[in-house]
């Protein structure tokens, strides 16, 4: 598992630098599913790994671009990021139509993420007893849900502190 464990009985999760485990994690994946990963998609991952932000496909394209040394089209890194996304590998932040690495890769789960406004960072958290909410409204509806993303925008610490503004 992917992230800094917290008292409060949830995993908190923010990406960057953790690219090597969770590369050699959905190379596994990818094996164990038949999946095939391109050099293309793992390169699409690992910068998504390394960026300390959400990137959208016309951010990603020129990084891409630059590491293979030849153009890309928009469509061929929309398709690299929708086998991304559709492996569980990345998950996009609908608010900025942005993708981020995804902590738990392994399994389905809710994505909930914390994003700011102010440096578009954003935090993973990943937690049970929301998702075992969310389930639970799911089955009561009788509603099966295929995919869940919950956002909550606002302002990071580190940005509150740059601001002045009370903890």
């Amino acid at each position: 598992m992917i992230g800094n464990s917290s008292p409060h009985g949830h995993d908190h999760f923010h990406g960057h630098g953790h690219a090597p485990a969770a590369l050699k994690a959905a190379m596994t994946l990818c094996s164990e599913r038949g999946a095939q990963m391109t050099p293309l998609r793992r390169l699409a991952l690992e910068t998504l790994w390394d960026a300390a932000q959400p990137l959208g496909a016309y951010d990603l394209m020129p990084k891409l671009e630059a590491a293979l040394g030849r153009k890309l089209t928009p469509s061929t890194i929309y398709r690299a990021l929708e086998f991304l996304v559709g492996q569980g590998f990345v998950s996009r932040i609908e608010s900025q139509n942005a993708f981020v690495p995804c902590a738990h890769p392994e399994k389905p789960h809710a994505c909930v993420f914390f994003v700011c406004d102010l440096c578009r960072g954003s935090v993973e958290v990943d937690n049970p007893a929301l998702e075992g909410i969310v389930e639970h409204e799911a089955e009561q509806l009788g509603f099966r849900v295929a995919h869940s993303v919950i956002e909550l925008r606002g302002t990071c610490a580190d940005c509150r502190s740059h601001e002045g503004a009370p903890s």
